[in-house]
């Protein structure tokens, strides 16, 4: 009987442990656009970012406009840190990108802005 509790705390610090880790992260990771190359305001269209970058974080309005966003978070420890990047473009009335936004502060993204 006394092998029941033992074992019942190694599966809950297990389920515990498994929790913390999905938690690592939040969002979808996504290419970074290359500056200029990639996204281009009044010629990407909805299909284009849609086969670039999957479905959408987030959607919503701005000014009117319908917005998409890519958001990415990843808690860090030791040096790197917490890392993030968003990238947040909104349409015309025709589902064409009016314009555009990206941050990261990922070393990668940082070294080529």
């Amino acid at each position: 009987m006394r092998h029941r509790p033992a074992a019942l705390t190694t599966f809950l610090v297990f389920a515990v442990s498994l929790a913390a880790c999905s938690a690592l992260s939040t969002g979808r990771d996504f290419p970074s656009p290359k500056p200029g190359a990639e996204i281009k305001n009044n010629a990407t269209t909805k299909a284009d970012l849609l086969r670039m970058y999957g479905d959408p974080t987030q959607v919503g309005m701005k000014d009117g406009d319908q917005t998409w966003t890519w958001y990415y978070f990843q808690k860090g420890s030791g040096k790197a840190g917490d890392l993030s990047k968003q990238l947040e473009v909104t349409f015309n009335a025709q589902g064409v990108v009016k314009s555009y936004s990206f941050s990261s502060n990922f070393p990668e993204d940082m070294k080529t802005r």
